[in-house]
């Protein structure tokens, strides 16, 4: 399998992962209309095409570990069901945060649900395996925090009619951030322990947690959505444009490249889980730049917004950069 040797490669697999994951949801924005209960069939289909994709390929190249094939084929019950287990949690923290957000916008869903994420993530992975100078690591974290802060509040005010959702939308947020910071400490008990499989048939396991928990979730997240709006059925799945499915398979096929991007690159022993897993978790700075320079989501907004954004971006690029530089300092 294909692992890199050299910072600099590492680096470009976690700003890849950045990336990815800051950009899969683009693709729902290409379905007007389309409910994400019904788009996440499709996303589901996509993790497992991008977790095959990236194991026959990569996971197969170069001299470094058991190559995909095997490593699936060999990997034990312990790696698989800590795996599998990440699936499942990421799942629910996935569908529970576009709950939370529908139910009381992102000004409230990001920092609580997004900021709780990198707090947990972040130290419990840094615990398991720690690497990377801490007080850069974990001062980028504060300033990746802040931004995630000021963009909220340029959301907030935004806003013409305030989104409600009150105790319910803080709770989906609280529960969604607590989950989305506990799924990649299991990870990475797959990845590092010993006689782990590797980190690409880790991520073909993950997505089939995904998948098998998300058959029973979003089944009953369509019959009894947490928002205000109607139940879907699955017959409405059928009825929307063929494109619509291809989308939503693309969707999933960029969030699992993210995935298997920062699980590889996590892997690499001089940076560990816990500087993988915050910039990766940067992605909520690239959604946010996709939204200010692409779909023009500000448009129109007072200075005050924009002053928001632009000391947001600052932030994040200076947080994001001490936290790039942390395993480099520790090395010397």
């Amino acid at each position: 399998m294909y692992q890199p040797k050299t910072y600099a490669t590492a680096l470009l697999f976690m700003l890849t992962s950045m990336t990815c994951w800051g950009s899969w949801a683009n693709t729902m924005k290409l379905c007007p209309g389309y409910r994400f209960q019904l788009f996440y069939w499709d996303y589901l289909g996509g993790l497992l095409v991008g977790a095959v994709l990236c194991g026959i390929t990569l996971g197969s190249m170069g001299a470094s570990g058991t190559p995909f094939l095997v490593a699936v084929t060999q990997a034990n019950v312990y790696h698989v069901g800590m795996a599998v287990a990440g699936g499942a949690v990421f799942n629910v923290a996935n569908l529970l945060l576009v709950a939370a957000i529908e139910v009381a916008g992102l000004a409230v869903a990001f920092p609580v649900g997004i900021g709780l994420a990198l707090i947990i993530g972040a130290v419990s992975n840094y615990f398991i395996h720690p690497e990377g100078n801490p007080w850069l690591l974990f001062g980028g974290i504060a300033l990746v925090l802040a931004a995630i802060v000021l963009d909220s509040g340029a959301y907030h005010l935004r806003e013409k009619t305030p989104v409600g959702g009150g105790r319910k939308g803080i709770l989906l947020s609280l529960v969604s951030g607590f989950l989305m910071g506990g799924f990649y400490p299991l990870v990475s008990k797959a990845i590092f322990t010993p006689g782990a499989p590797g980190p690409y048939a880790v991520a073909l396991f993950f997505v089939f947690g995904v998948i098998l928990c998300a058959l029973p979730t979003n089944y009953l997240l369509m019959r009894r959505p947490l928002d205000s709006l109607r139940a879907v059925s699955l017959s409405q799945f059928g009825a929307v444009p063929g494109r619509f499915h291809l989308i939503g398979l693309l969707g999933g096929i960029i969030w699992c490249v993210g995935a298997v991007t920062n699980f590889v690159a996590s892997r690499t022993h001089f940076v560990g889980p816990a500087v993988s897993y915050s910039i990766g978790q940067g992605a909520t700075m690239v959604s946010a730049a996709w939204g200010v320079f692409v779909w023009r989501e500000f448009r129109g907004s007072s200075r005050r917004v924009h002053v928001l954004l632009a000391f947001m971006f600052v932030l994040f690029l200076f947080g994001l950069s001490a936290i790039a530089i942390a395993p480099l300092w520790l090395s010397h």
